[in-house]
């Protein structure tokens, strides 16, 4: 079977999602490497590991272990995805034939195994939720437009729009990463982006409307002659019917913040995310007392049923 690994970025209280990510991965059969880039503390479920090289190694069961790799970039994470991505492949972890990047607020559905096939099919993608932007429209040709101008070539058009809070590389396909990266620096360079903030303010009057890692990607895809391997919308669960990961997108609240019955009587019912969040909180890793789990479980169930009758209206 494919040899693979996977990594997250997190910072300040992201490390609960990390801990259910890995959770839910290894719940799921995955056993091997999580590797971690974090700022700041460590969080305090990993203080029993150790330090090894150039990382604090924790075991968590048989065959899986998690390595935090403190990371000094003044990008902020959004940005700096493939840098560690392709940092794992050339000097962490040069025996791994794969690479998996999950944001830390993601749980995972899947088996292992269908990530480990799935990846050697081409570059590993699920559809966002804004999903359909035609090769014609706009913004895509803005991104284009500002690619020729930059020097790069535009090898394929493409009709869908991808989510950068997932993606797995083959290491024969590792030269998308330096492309990926490339296209970031060069957006800094210009005065397009400033890679240290995150920001999905209104960006509709910034022309060429490349405002996040995830834009950068998608023109990356379009500039690449890498194979691609594509799931819609519902593998992060922003459709029904999916069966692979759940992503609690912004502005959502992060299941690990919510207060779920003032959510609720604001018109806010649980999610899929929610739930899912909660389901994998406790083994192998424990992020919380038996008390407080058993608290915000029971909270769920209240909530979940308030919903079916309170719903934010449409607009």
């Amino acid at each position: 079977m494919l040899n693979a690994t996977v990594c997250t970025l997190c910072e300040k209280d992201y490390h609960y999602g990390v801990g259910v990510l890995t959770n839910s991965l290894y719940q799921r059969g995955f056993r091997g490497v999580m590797w971690v880039g974090y700022r700041g503390k460590l969080p305090s479920w990993a203080e029993s590991g150790e330090a090894v090289k150039n990382y604090h190694e924790l075991s968590i069961g048989e065959g899986c272990l998690i390595r935090f790799v403190e990371l000094d970039t003044p990008k902020h994470f959004a940005f700096y995805k493939p840098d560690f991505m392709w940092q794992i492949l050339q000097q962490y972890a040069p025996e791994v034939d794969a690479v998996f990047y999950f944001d830390p607020d993601i749980v995972n559905k899947a088996h292992w195994n269908f990530y480990q096939r799935w990846v050697q099919r081409g570059i590993a993608i699920c559809g966002d939720c804004w999903y359909l932007v035609a090769a014609n429209d706009p913004r895509r040709l803005a991104w284009q437009e500002f690619a020729e101008s930059q020097g790069f070539t535009c090898q394929r058009d493409l009709e869908y729009h991808y989510n950068s809070g997932f993606i797995g590389v083959h290491r024969n396909h590792r030269d998308f990463l330096t492309l990926w990266q490339k296209l970031i620096e060069t957006g800094d360079k210009q005065k397009i982006s400033d890679l240290s903030l995150f920001d999905y303010d209104d960006y509709t009057d910034g022309y060429p409307y490349l405002y996040s890692d995830q834009t950068y990607m998608n023109l990356a895809l379009m500039l690449s002659t890498e194979p691609l391997s594509t799931i819609g919308p519902e593998g992060m669960d922003f459709l029904p019917g999916g069966t692979i990961m759940s992503h609690a997108i912004a502005p959502n609240v992060k299941p690990w913040r919510k207060k779920f019955i003032r959510s609720v009587l604001d018109g806010s019912a649980p999610t899929i995310t929610d739930k899912l969040y909660w389901q994998n909180s406790q083994t192998p890793i424990q992020l919380y007392s038996s008390i407080k789990h058993k608290q915000q479980q029971l909270a769920l169930l209240i909530a979940s049923a308030i919903g079916r009758f309170i719903r934010r209206p449409v607009m």
